[in-house]
């Protein structure tokens, strides 16, 4: 079985559990007048959208390259992750609203069963973290293990109010505390998961990479003089792209640069994640500036400059 194959078969069963959990939820909030529970199903809720997005975008990344889409389609796993965030952000807004309103106007809530339903989501969100879990980096499947964590420890907290409601019915502003509590979970969630995916639209440098050590394997390949005017960037999670100037010592043949240009390549390939690596040769540097490389500045800067 691929690794396309297993992580839409894990979704799938996750998307059914959350759903069904969710709908659980926000009946038994409506039935014991708690805050706190239709607050954890709102969260719930925001899975369902967040794991059917994150189902489309694996199958949808497993589509094949064309000449229109060169790179292929490991974007849309990014895409799902920053959709999830903002819908992660608007269910917040809601809780929040919900809970003040709970705290300025209090209402008799059942403990018993926030304390029964909030511990039997925990069950439920624990092991379905466990089964999305992975060791490696992509960010899609990394921000649907990260909202059953969340959703874990938010029915915790759930649970922990209800406990104060059983034992004195008088410390009922417990449920709302609880439901912005949960509201604070979320909007950290929402944050990492937010800067994570809009990283790699922006294209900056991934996180985790030192490019100084990516330098230096580069230069220390045989009959590499200088290497600039690098980039490094992340079509996805797990797949990474780069390119660069690479200063040749003499002279070579173009047989000679091409095997240059190979075992560069091959230098960055496993030590660093490297993908697809796209080199220019070159057997002087392409400029004296060494502030801005091949006029890559210079060139953005009249493309910014207004008309007279």
């Amino acid at each position: 079985m691929g690794r396309g194959s297993s992580r839409t078969r894990r979704l799938v069963v996750i998307l059914g559990v959350n759903l069904a959990l969710a709908a659980g939820q926000l009946l038994a909030g409506l039935v014991a007048h708690s805050s706190g529970l239709l607050a954890d199903a709102g969260h719930n809720i925001t899975d369902v959208a967040g794991l059917t997005m994150s189902l489309v975008a694996v199958r949808f990344a497993l589509r094949p390259r064309s000449p229109e889409h060169s790179f292929g389609y490991h974007r849309g796993t990014i895409l799902a992750a920053l959709a999830n965030a903002a819908i992660i952000a608007a269910v917040t807004a809601a809780i929040v609203v919900v809970s003040v309103q709970r705290l300025l106007h209090p209402r008799p809530v059942e403990g018993a069963i926030m304390v029964g339903v909030a511990l039997g989501a925990f069950a439920v969100n624990a092991l379905a973290a466990w089964v999305l879990r992975e060791r490696g980096p992509d960010l899609n499947m990394r921000s649907a293990a990260l909202h059953m964590t969340a959703d874990a420890a938010a029915s915790l907290v759930v649970a922990a109010a209800g406990v104060l409601i059983v034992v004195d019915a008088h410390l009922r502003f417990a449920d709302p505390a609880a439901s912005l509590a949960v509201g604070a979970l979320i909007i950290v969630q929402a944050y990492r998961l937010l800067a994570a995916s809009l990283g790699v639209l922006l294209e900056s440098a991934p996180s985790d990479l030192d490019l100084d050590a990516l330098t230096g394997a580069m230069v220390t390949v045989p009959g590499v003089a200088e290497v600039h005017d690098l980039h490094v960037w992340s079509l996805s999670s797990e797949v990474r792209a780069l390119s660069a100037h690479v200063v040749v010592v003499g002279h070579p043949s173009l047989e000679e640069a091409q095997a240059i240009g190979d075992r560069v390549k091959g230098a960055v390939a496993g030590p660093f994640t490297i993908a697809h690596s796209t080199l220019e040769l070159e057997c002087e540097r392409c400029t004296d500036d060494a502030s801005d490389p091949c006029l890559m500045d210079s060139l953005a800067a009249q493309a910014s400059t207004p008309p007279r």
